[in-house]
């Protein structure tokens, strides 16, 4: 745990430079996962002078863990980070949005980069310029999600940089009344975080 705070946390997660820093992590931690099997191999096989012994049935399972790391490190390389220039186009319509930047949303049956999420009361909206984003598929999944996790909202999706920025600044003018008339009672484990926040939490749950 320690060795991943060197690099990233969740802390980190739904901010521009997530997904760098990301990719550094899984990359030292795929790595040292197969040194460490690769060296109990070749320890027990000078030690006793044969490939048959305790610590190659070791390193054999310390495979399992490293594959699986292999598996997301992968996933991660296929994200790219945010162009700053995009960020700086979204950031300066963000207002007082609880946002989240730099999401790469991942369901068993496809998975989707999303460059930024903005969330205000019941609505939920995002922007991706991924060429091959099923929108709806990400939508209707993430929204149903969501909604599980007791929180009624609409998710849409925009592929289309404008009309998100004006959805922004919708949402900024009326967050007031987006936001009128919902109860909410505080989440024990996260007693300080807000309705707008807990979603974002849960976004970000569906994220690598």
């Amino acid at each position: 745990m320690q060795f991943k705070r060197m690099f990233t946390t969740d802390a980190y997660r739904g901010t521009r430079g997530y997904l760098r820093t990301q990719k550094i992590y899984e990359i030292l931690r795929t790595v040292l996962y197969f040194a460490i099997s690769l060296s109990l191999f070749i320890a027990g096989w000078v030690s006793t002078g044969s490939r048959e012994n305790l610590l190659t049935i070791v390193a054999v399972l310390g495979c399992l863990p490293a594959c699986k790391s292999m598996v997301s490190l992968i996933m991660i390389l296929k994200c790219r980070p945010m162009d700053a220039g995009l960020y700086q186009k979204i950031h300066e319509h963000q207002g007082s949005l609880d946002m989240a930047y730099e999401l790469y949303m991942t369901f068993y049956e496809k998975s989707a980069y999303i460059d930024a999420a903005a969330v205000c009361g019941n609505t939920v909206v995002a922007y991706s310029s991924d060429p091959k984003i099923d929108a709806s598929f990400m939508e209707t999944n993430s929204q149903k999600i969501i909604r599980k996790n007791g929180y009624k909202v609409t998710v849409k999706i925009f592929t289309d940089l404008r009309p998100f920025l004006e959805r922004l600044d919708s949402m900024n003018d009326h967050r007031e009344s987006l936001e009128e008339g919902i109860k909410f009672t505080p989440d024990e484990k996260y007693p300080d975080l807000s309705r707008n926040e807990l979603i974002r939490q849960t976004i970000l749950a569906l994220c690598l």
